[in-house]
């Protein structure tokens, strides 16, 4: 109880909240969007140096046994994911699996929420984190748009679809980074890192403020969605998240670790799978996997999701 009430009284949470409230007492508050563009390119280029920096630190056995597992939940969790939409919940196929790529994925912003979580009740993570976040991102999406073309049911263009991924501007700044702080190291990182970390939080509370307004947006939707889609969104990356604590403290992880892990591997991706599943997935219906990653589980996770998971993680690790 004491860790759920910390996370909601966070000003990130709050800021969350102040955005789905403004829009459903139809306030006209938003962010321009060149600001809103502008703190999305900030945080995942500030998200990548950092998580360069720390591995330029981290000695090659601490950190493979994490990222095996990282790429071993980028397979098992779209499928697991694809499986029930498609055989529990009747989706057709483009569906489950558009909706299974979203799941595949990784929602970077869940991720740095995990991480001011863990700071604000005294923990740290692993300072590599940041790479299982990349590594993440892609895995999952592919693996998705895969089975409708090794069913034979056709569908967009997986190589554009790909080509989208790589190249998309998550990818590039989060890879670009880690590159940029590996090579530069903690000493030449010095320099910017009054503007990459300490006002890191204060750009995330910005950010949250537009994401509450964009997921009160999508609420309406929740009745096309259907109650198996909200109960998808809830249940199934709380088991996702699990199975991550799990192998996170396998490979190596601490608690914390452990905890930022569940919260990325259970989230949902609402700026890369979306971008790669209209390509790939014509049919299927953005109504559907946008409420699933944005309007169901995105709120979920940050609210109770993320404080459930480290209770979890403290319990195995404990």
């Amino acid at each position: 109880m004491d860790a759920l009430i910390s996370n909601f009284a966070s000003p990130i949470v709050l800021a969350f909240v102040l955005g789905i409230v403004s829009r459903l007492v139809k306030s006209n508050l938003e962010l321009p969007k060149p600001l809103y563009q502008s703190i999305s390119i900030y945080l995942l280029l500030a998200i990548g140096l950092k998580g360069g920096v720390e591995l330029s630190k981290t000695s090659f056995d601490v950190v493979v046994w994490p990222v095996g597992a990282t790429l071993l939940l980028g397979v098992v969790t779209p499928i697991t994911a694809f499986l029930v939409l498609r055989y529990m919940g009747r989706f057709d196929m483009d569906n489950a699996a558009g909706i299974a790529a979203h799941y595949g994925s990784v929602s970077v912003v869940t991720y740095i929420a995990a991480i001011a979580y863990a700071e604000s009740v005294g923990l740290q993570a692993e300072g590599f984190m940041p790479t299982l976040v990349a590594l993440l991102e892609i895995p999952g999406i592919v693996v998705a748009l895969m089975i409708p073309l090794l069913l034979s049911t056709g569908g967009g263009s997986v190589k554009k679809a790909m080509h989208e991924v790589f190249t998309g501007s998550s990818i590039m700044l989060l890879m670009g980074g880690l590159l940029i702080g590996f090579v530069s190291g903690p000493e030449r990182f010095a320099s910017v890192e009054p503007f990459f970390v300490t006002m890191f939080n204060g750009a995330l509370v910005l950010f949250l403020l537009e994401l509450g307004i964009v997921t009160a947006s999508r609420l309406r939707d929740l009745k096309k969605a259907g109650l198996f889609l909200v109960g998808f969104g809830i249940i199934v990356p709380i088991l996702h998240g699990i199975l991550a604590i799990w192998l996170g403290l396998l490979a190596g992880l601490s608690v914390a670790g452990a905890g930022v892990f569940a919260a990325m591997v259970s989230s949902g991706s609402y700026i890369a799978a979306p971008a790669a599943v209209r390509i790939a997935l014509p049919k299927a219906s953005p109504t559907l996997y946008l409420t699933a990653s944005l309007g169901i589980t995105f709120p979920f996770n940050i609210t109770l999701g993320i404080p459930l998971y480290f209770v979890i993680a403290n319990w195995m690790g404990g």
